[in-house]
């Protein structure tokens, strides 16, 4: 189910998706930034590489990709992480 609003919060650290069923949920850039499933991050925590998170991470842009997903990119340049309407929603609920 895709989000009735898609909104960027508090200088853009904060993603706010709503839902039609559940209401507004929050999920800040550090969360979204370590849930990446980009193929590198994935080799990254295969590999037992520690992500490093910049202090003042930010969500630079948001791109639709269809009607399905969003493409995040972020202030340290990771720009790779498909993140589908179901996984916003299993890391909303989480968080």
């Amino acid at each position: 189910m895709q989000p009735t609003n898609i909104e960027i919060r508090e200088g853009s650290t904060v993603l706010a998706l709503t839902w039609r069923d559940c209401g507004t949920r929050l999920l800040d850039a550090e969360t979204l930034r370590r849930a990446s499933r980009a193929a590198s991050e994935i080799r990254r925590q295969i590999e037992g590489i520690e992500l490093v998170i910049p202090p003042g991470l930010f969500v630079s842009a948001i791109e639709p990709i269809g009607n399905y997903a969003l493409r995040l990119s972020f202030s340290d340049g990771h720009d790779r992480g498909i993140y589908p309407w179901s996984y916003l929603r299993e890391l909303a609920t989480q968080h």
